[in-house]
């Protein structure tokens, strides 16, 4: 029942072009190929390891009429599918009805999980159960900068948090790498990060803590209609680049104040050299016992607000930036009180 990899996550999405334009214009993936369905389409993109397939028709309506534009399926290779859907079920996931011919298990709110045999490389072949017909490839493409899907961010529910971890080791041999409880002001912020054995397969579960103040994840379950993916964190080689060539082509990425550099210095000495670069892109640091991490958040591109990107460098690290959010709330708190 050991689970290996992400083959792609499906994002629904009521408008495919546009959709598809972003991924490709602005974040340089390749459209690969297309299928089309009874009640649905989809287009399947890709950079690096990275599959996504983004889907639109009548037949996910209700996803969006409850969610908006956002991740419903987080497709997995697992060495034994059966054994796999077994283990899921006597977990407590239900399995769903599946256009495509393959298990299909519930996760988190309305995000399931296709189950696909295990293969080498997934992103090496067009996902089994549709019928794909490949795009035409264009004469050139920019140098991609994507590597592979670092990570997943899933919101849950305040107080869930144990539950879901408990699940997804239980159906699919996750194991907890870490969990952090994060408060500032009069907010708080919990999370457990469990992964799968082959550490290819990252989820990071963050939930807001039912009896503090309303933050920013309980204001993204009011806008997504419950729990959902957060965001999708690539992992990039360098990526003050990646940044400013993105920024260029039409991500926007949330702004940082001066004041987090000023704190940065302090925080972490060995980023002075740096701070000028760091800045300019508006890039985040952080520091763990195995290295260095950097890291930006893009703003949502969609209608409700949900759905955002990461793009996330490592330099021997191997946490996910919890002490930045503590570090930017400061900052933030820092600035208004300066601003008086």
């Amino acid at each position: 029942m050991a689970v290996h990899d992400i083959a792609y996550a499906e994002l629904y999405t009521k408008d495919k072009v546009s959709t598809v334009n972003y991924f490709v214009s602005a974040m340089g993936f390749t459209p690969v190929a297309d299928s089309v369905e009874v009640d649905r389409s989809s287009v399947l993109l890709r950079q690096g390891e990275v599959q996504v397939v983004v889907t639109s028709g009548r037949g996910i309506w209700k996803f969006l009429d409850d969610h908006g534009d956002g991740i419903a399926d987080i497709a997995m290779t697992c060495d034994d599918v059966t054994a796999t859907c077994e283990a899921a079920v006597a977990a407590g996931a239900k399995v769903a009805d599946s256009v495509q011919g393959n298990p299909v298990v519930s996760g988190f709110g309305d995000v399931s999980h296709t189950l696909l045999p295990l293969v080498e490389s997934p992103a090496s072949r067009l996902p089994k159960g549709r019928s794909w017909v490949d795009t035409p490839q264009p004469p050139a493409r920019p140098a991609e900068r994507i590597q592979l899907l670092d990570h997943v961010a899933i919101c849950l529910e305040g107080g869930s948090l144990e539950r879901y971890a408990d699940f997804y080791r239980d159906a699919f041999g996750f194991s907890r790498f870490s969990s952090e409880y994060v408060a500032v002001g009069g907010q708080a912020m919990d999370s457990v990060v469990v992964r799968s054995a082959s550490e290819r397969v990252i989820f990071t579960l963050v939930a807001p803590d039912p009896g503090k103040e309303p933050g920013q994840l309980d204001a993204f379950l009011e806008r997504n209609g419950g729990q959902g993916v957060q965001h999708l964190a690539f992992l990039v080689e360098d990526i003050v680049p990646a940044v400013h060539e993105f920024r260029d082509r039409g991500v926007e990425f949330l702004s940082t104040p001066d004041s987090y550099y000023d704190l940065l210095a302090e925080r972490i000495p060995e980023t002075g050299q740096q701070i000028a670069a760091l800045r300019d892109a508006q890039v985040l640091a952080d520091r763990d016992e195995w290295g260095h991490l950097l890291q930006l958040f893009s703003r949502s591109p969609y209608q409700r607000n949900t759905l955002f990107f990461e793009l996330i460098q490592r330099e021997g690290s191997r946490g996910f930036g919890s002490a930045n959010i503590r570090a930017l709330y400061e900052a933030v708190e820092r600035d208004r009180l300066t601003a008086g």
